[in-house]
Order: structure tokens, then C-alpha cells, then sequence
């Protein structure tokens, strides 16, 4: 395909960035000898790096962003259109995407309520923690105030956020933590803490969850976060039983349940919400990335009225509201782009989609695990997918964080980027990641996988 895009002196680019730029997750000093990726324009599942390299993308922008795919014009016509009308107020007042956008939010959320506007994904659950803080203080005295949350989990990059991750290597250095944050087993089957399978699994590491609330003392827990799919601690959906466990605890000791859906909202996982796979009802829900697939940034913290409520009835007292301000919150680019996303994803029939493709990214994996002993489990929901490599399909030993990196980096040369943990669990960074957008196509899906065979194949030769 002819390289869509001109840059007059990439030199240039590069050399600049080499010197200016400080990028995310990179250790930078292989960047003395060997240039820095930079892409420079996309279309579609498509994207193009400064050497004019096309390369499909199998995880949406490196972080699982872009649902809708690349070069939505329509989008970008409406995000300049509600720049040049507002840019920006603070979000104390409202606008009118504002009010539009969380009207068409809530269609989408039976038993929600209330959009609070932000960011990033961090800091919408950021506003999620202050909220339990401050119901704990508004209606316990404070004691209700710690929050649980799941080993292999990840909510973010703040130093709360941090103290909420269950990702031991993304936490390492960054210590002394927040306070009141306490861990609760993950609910990996493949990695099981008990001799149980299927329902009798999910149910038992849901029981987990009580045995901490009950060490903790019940009366100190005020709620608990989750993510409906762990994202870079595996990609691992719970077992049968899980989820209707862990809310039937929750509503016994009082919890607040605070679902993180920063991946998985918004098509990810072939429903609206990945809570909605598992028939729970949530009082807080967070959201970011593919809210507007990148188009603008914004973040939103859902929440029930009930949730709401508490924060309005003494008006007389003036701490009893939510005393919290987001300053991008107030960015008017944000809802226009979320509206017209959440349009694309409706008129193009991209949830139907997303669970068709993701059932064939599935049945390719399987048939590559038949080929290749390496893959020990396959697993996901929608197109949100993992392979874990494993060492001996015995043992379950994971396969060595630099081999499964090299089958990323095989994919590379191929032209294809995929994902892997890294730098998260100890010993358990293991497992490949496939998250394209959810316009993907049956083609798309078996270039993407036939790369992964591909560079198994040298890989592990």
C-alpha cells in the first residue's frame, strides 16, 4: 500500500524526539543507538510509522483505545465544530455535549444515574475512592473507609492509584502507599489457589473476597474495585459464579461496588459494559479509553442516585458535597467526541461485530494451541483476548518474560503490533494481548493471529 502521508524531513523528527521527548513504559536508554518509534498516521486497523512501515493494529493504540478505529473524519469534524462554538468551562456549569452525552451514557446503564466528568482513567477512579472516603466519613465516622481491591488488577498510575494496582512490578519504587487499600485473591483459574474448576471456582474466590472483609472487620470496608476483565494482569475473565457472588457479599457488609471499566467499557467486551456479561448492578462505574477512542480526552465516574443522594441531603453543611473539580473535566471536546463514538458503534452494528470477531480471535488461538505447546491458555471476552506461554503445559511454568517479548517483537517485523504483560505480576508476565478495534474484519483477525504463528514458530525454534 502506498504510504498515505509526507514528511518533509523525518531526520529531523526523530532526532527531536530523541532528545525531548520523555515516552511512557520505555526504558529510554536503547534510544542512544537505535531510533524511537514514531507513528505518524492511521486508517482503519492500519497505522504508519515515520519510515513509511504500514502495520496493523491489533490493540488499538498500544493501551486498548481506539474502539472505532482510525481517520473518523465525522468525529474530528465535530470535536473542531464544539471547539470554535466552546472549548472549555469549568464543570461546575454544564454544556450542552455535557448533558447530552451523560443523557445517552445512562440509556446505556439501567440502575445508573450520574456522570461526573475527568480526564483519565486514573482519575476517574480517583473520584470513585474520594466518594467511598467521604460516604465513609459522612456516615461512619470515618471507619468504613478502606477500599479492596484484586491482586493482578490495575487502576491506574496515580500514587492512589497505584496503592489500588494488584501489579507488584507497576507499584515497585513508588512507595510509601495511601492507606486503606487492601488486596483480595485474583480468580485465574488457570493459576488456581484451590482445587476447584468452573462455578465451584469462581464461587470460592468470591468467598475470598468475605474472608478479607471479615479479617478487616466488616465495619472497616466501605468498598471494593474491580475490573469486569483483569486487563495487563492477563486478560482474565472470572468464572461461572464469580460476579453474583461478590455482589450478593457486597450488599450483605454494606460495600460499595466500584466497577473499573477504563478497558472494557464502551464495545470492548461485546456489551456496552463489561459488568453487563454477568447480570450486576453497580454503584460506581469508571470509564475512559474508549469512551471516545481517542478522539478527545475524557474520563467519566458513573453513579447510581442512591450514590448521588448521599452527597445532597444536608445542604445546610458545607463539606456535604462533593468537593472535587477535574479542570479537563470542563473540556467540551470530550462528550462531542464521546456522542458521535457511541454513534459509530450503533450504526455500524460494532457490538455484534466485536462478539463475532472476538469468537474467531478465539478459535484461531485454539487452533494455534493445538500447533504449539507453548500456549498453555486461551482466554477472553469480545475482543479483548490472551494467549498465556508457558514453558511445560505440565508444570504450567511460564514461558521467560524476554521469549514471550520476542514473539511480540517477530509480530513487529511482520507488520503486525500485538500486546504481552510486562513489568507487572512476578514471573507471570507470560501472556500475549489482542485487542483491535471493533471494526476488525475475519481477514483482519487471521493476519493477526497468523503473525503470532508465525513468530511462535522462530521464536521458539
Amino acid at each position: 500500500m502506498t504510504v498515505p502521508f509526507q514528511v518533509n524531513d523525518p531526520r529531523a523528527v526523530i532526532e527531536a524526539d530523541r532528545a525531548h521527548v520523555w515516552h511512557h513504559l520505555v526504558q529510554h536508554k536503547p534510544f542512544e543507538t537505535v531510533d524511537p518509534r514514531i507513528i505518524v498516521e492511521g486508517k482503519g486497523l492500519r497505522v504508519w510509522d515515520i519510515t513509511g512501515k504500514e502495520h496493523i493494529d491489533a490493540v488499538s493504540g498500544g493501551v486498548w483505545t481506539v474502539n472505532v478505529g482510525y481517520g473518523r473524519e465525522r468525529i474530528a469534524d465535530v470535536v473542531r465544530d464544539q471547539l470554535v462554538k466552546l472549548n472549555f468551562f469549568a464543570g461546575a456549569s454544564g454544556s450542552i455535549p455535557g448533558a447530552r452525552f451523560a443523557e445517552a451514557l445512562i440509556d446505556k446503564m439501567p440502575g445508573m444515574s450520574r456522570v461526573y466528568y475527568a480526564n483519565s482513567g486514573s482519575e476517574a477512579n480517583e473520584k470513585g475512592y474520594k466518594m467511598i472516603r467521604q460516604i465513609a466519613h459522612k456516615r461512619y465516622g470515618g471507619k468504613k473507609h478502606k477500599i479492596l481491591f484484586r491482586e493482578r488488577d490495575y487502576h491506574g498510575t496515580t500514587i492512589s492509584a497505584l496503592s489500588s494496582g494488584g501489579q507488584q512490578e507497576r507499584n515497585a519504587q513508588y512507595g510509601p502507599f495511601t492507606p486503606g487499600f487492601v488486596e483480595v485473591p485474583h480468580c485465574l483459574e488457570y493459576r488456581a489457589q484451590w482445587d476447584l474448576s468452573g462455578e465451584a471456582y469462581g464461587e470460592r474466590a468470591a468467598d475470598a473476597i468475605e474472608e478479607v472483609i471479615l479479617r478487616e472487620g466488616a465495619d472497616t470496608v466501605g468498598g471494593i474495585v474491580l475490573e469486569p476483565v483483569t486487563a495487563g494482569g492477563g486478560v482474565i475473565p472470572a468464572p461461572e459464579g464469580y460476579w453474583q457472588r461478590v455482589q450478593e457479599i457486597c450488599r450483605k457488609y454494606d460495600i460499595l461496588l466500584m466497577i473499573d471499566e477504563v478497558v472494557c467499557g464502551v464495545g470492548r467486551t461485546g456489551t456496552w459494559f463489561g459488568y453487563q456479561n454477568y447480570g450486576i448492578q453497580p454503584d460506581i462505574v469508571t470509564m475512559a479509553k474508549g469512551v471516545a477512542s481517542g478522539y478527545a480526552a475524557i474520563s467519566c465516574c458513573v453513579t447510581t442516585e442512591a450514590v448521588f443522594d448521599m452527597f445532597k441531603d444536608d445542604a445546610d453543611d458545607p463539606l456535604n458535597y462533593f468537593r472535587d473539580i477535574s479542570t479537563f473535566g470542563g473540556c467540551a471536546a470530550g462528550p462531542a467526541a464521546a456522542l458521535e463514538n457511541m454513534a459509530i458503534i450503533e450504526e455500524e452494528g460494532l457490538l455484534e461485530n466485536t462478539n463475532a470477531m472476538g469468537a474467531r480471535v478465539i478459535d484461531n488461538l485454539h487452533a494455534l494451541m493445538d500447533k504449539h505447546a507453548v500456549i498453555g491458555d486461551v482466554r477472553g471476552k469480545g475482543l479483548f483476548c490472551g494467549a498465556e506461554l508457558v514453558a511445560d503445559r505440565a508444570t504450567k511454568e511460564p514461558l521467560d518474560e524476554k521469549r514471550v517479548q520476542a514473539v511480540v517483537g517477530e509480530c513487529m517485523k511482520q507488520g503486525v503490533i500485538i500486546g504481552a504483560t510486562n513489568r507487572s505480576v512476578p514471573g507471570y508476565n507470560n501472556t500475549l494481548c489482542l485487542s483491535p478495534a471493533l471494526i476488525a474484519t475475519p481477514d483482519d483477525i487471521d493476519q493477526i493471529t497468523d503473525a503470532i504463528d508465525k513468530a511462535l514458530t522462530t521464536v521458539m525454534s
